[in-house]
């Protein structure tokens, strides 16, 4: 992924798109300081595919707040540029899944658990974040998981 992503910059930046430029470079800087956390003292290997995505997914989720904002106090220039930037940081993402595939995966989840209760809830959102990281938006499953045992 960190490949696709350099390459990608590499493109952009032979091709003189200066917003692209600049997107990408907030993503390879979000992605480096993620690598420098982790290793803190202690040299190791960059972060993998899986960090990459939490990266990204956070990236994702700030943009969208930011586009909220913006759009409610009248600034559709700035809500424009996240926008841009928001497309091209879901392009890295993996296919999230449709809301029937999430059904499928939830009721996979619940039976892998035995879930039966609201107390179970938290193991069922365990064993889906394991499996669908980057993959699956938690904050529906959440509701969705909830719906179905409670």
């Amino acid at each position: 992924m960190r490949e696709k992503i350099n390459q990608t910059l590499k493109d952009a930046m032979k091709a003189g798109d200066k917003a692209k430029v600049s997107a990408l470079r907030l993503i390879t800087s979000a992605i480096k300081d993620r690598d420098l956390g982790i290793r803190g003292e202690v040299p190791s290997a960059p972060i993998g595919d899986a960090e990459i995505t939490d990266v990204l997914a956070k990236m994702v989720k700030q943009r969208q707040e930011s586009i909220t904002i913006f759009a409610e106090n009248g600034r559709e220039d700035l809500a424009g540029k996240e926008r841009v930037e928001l497309a091209l940081i879901l392009s890295f993402m993996p296919a999230q899944l449709d809301e029937a595939a999430m059904g499928e995966a939830i009721t996979a989840a619940i039976a892998a658990v035995g879930a039966t209760t609201p107390k179970d809830m938290g193991k069922v959102m365990a064993k889906l974040k394991a499996e669908f990281a980057g993959k699956m938006d938690f904050a529906k499953a959440s509701g969705m998981v909830k719906g179905r045992l409670g």
